[in-house]
């Protein structure tokens, strides 16, 4: 018998202006239905939960300069930004193609386009790794534009259930396609302190690398293994306890973002399939294409550099960017994870 006098359950209330649980921001994590507080949030120079805020997107359209009819691909898809701007500068005619290694975010990137309007007949998005974008060119033809964004995206970041944050405890994975591979946890447990100790210096040129590595197998070895975010953020913070006062706590902070940045490209292979989409970029390129690739840390930025001055001396591109293009000041004020951008381009001769 149902007790009419009951009621039913109240959604949970919301936490302030800004809650700190991943799933307590409803709000955020509904842009569609809450436009007011995202934009609220947005103006104060913060990226809601679920949401990517695209980054150097006036400069990146600058040079792009699509035409209306022209075909194009977004080779790092994410939350669709850039996408959706190319778009509308493909219209009527055009056609964009799309790809992206997360199973998780791409279908819910697939639905907003297409609620905007965008069908298969303008937009083509696949789950791919964009190593593979010679698989593309066997659908497209040569290219008129290519857009990389090799940057994790925030909705990967907010959510600790990715394990890519080292603010909010959840597992230790860093895998941007949780269904393949080995997490970033089941990786240490195979690792020898030698091996972590290269990748720590490989990957994020982290100066501490040695003690790091030392006191993460030691504690392996011991039979207390790293599962979480907070475990490996605790092992780095106890090596670097004796520290100078003064500097102590953003040394540490930096340490921990290196570390992780490096367990994440280690555990994805993102040099090597970074090196893999530089080397056939050419080859998918009409005459005159235009390719804008944004980076996010040295090791990205040396590949792409030293990939674009090499085949411009071969004559495959005809002009590249000398020095790269950087944030304006008041993007970086008005959203904080562009500040270690790095815009380069080249031309296909």
């Amino acid at each position: 018998m149902v007790d009419s006098n009951s009621k039913p359950p109240r959604r949970e209330r919301y936490k302030g202006t800004h809650p700190k649980g991943f799933k307590e921001k409803y709000k955020e994590l509904q842009p569609q239905k809450y436009g007011e507080d995202i934009a609220k949030l947005i103006k104060q120079g913060k990226t809601p939960a679920g949401m990517h805020i695209s980054i150097c997107v006036k400069e990146i359209m600058d040079f792009l300069q699509i035409q209306p009819g022209q075909i194009g691909l977004d080779v790092t898809v994410g939350y669709g930004g850039h996408s959706l701007t190319m778009l509308k500068q493909l219209m009527p005619g055009g056609k964009l193609y799309g790809i992206d290694v997360d199973p998780i975010e791409l279908p819910k990137t697939r639905k907003r386009l297409q609620d905007l309007g965008y069908g298969e007949d303008s937009l083509v998005l696949q789950k791919m790794n964009f190593s593979d974008i010679d698989q593309i060119f066997y659908q497209s033809g040569p290219l008129n534009f290519v857009l990389a964004d090799l940057g994790v995206s925030s909705m990967q970041i907010d959510n600790p259930e990715r394990g890519f944050s080292l603010k909010l405890d959840g597992p230790l994975d860093l895998r941007l396609n949780p269904s393949t591979g080995k997490s970033a946890a089941a990786f240490l447990k195979k690792c020898s302190q030698e091996q972590l100790k290269e990748i720590f210096i490989e990957n994020s040129d982290e100066p501490h690398a040695t003690k790091i590595a030392a006191a993460i197998v030691e504690k392996m070895n011991g039979g207390e293994f790293i599962e979480t975010t907070a475990q490996l953020k605790e092992v780095i913070q106890d090596v670097l306890v004796n520290l100078h006062a003064a500097t102590k706590k953003e040394e540490i902070r930096k340490s921990c973002q290196r570390c992780f940045q490096a367990l994440r490209i280690e555990v994805n292979k993102e040099f090597e399939v970074l090196d893999k989409f530089l080397s056939k970029l050419p080859d998918i390129l009409a005459p005159g294409a235009r390719v804008a690739i944004l980076s996010f840390h040295s090791g990205e930025d040396r590949r792409v550099k030293k990939s674009f001055q090499t085949f411009f001396r071969e004559g495959l591109y005809s002009e590249i960017a000398e020095e790269p293009i950087r944030p304006s000041i008041e993007e970086i004020n008005s959203n904080q994870r562009a500040k270690s951008t790095k815009f380069r381009w080249a031309i296909k001769a």
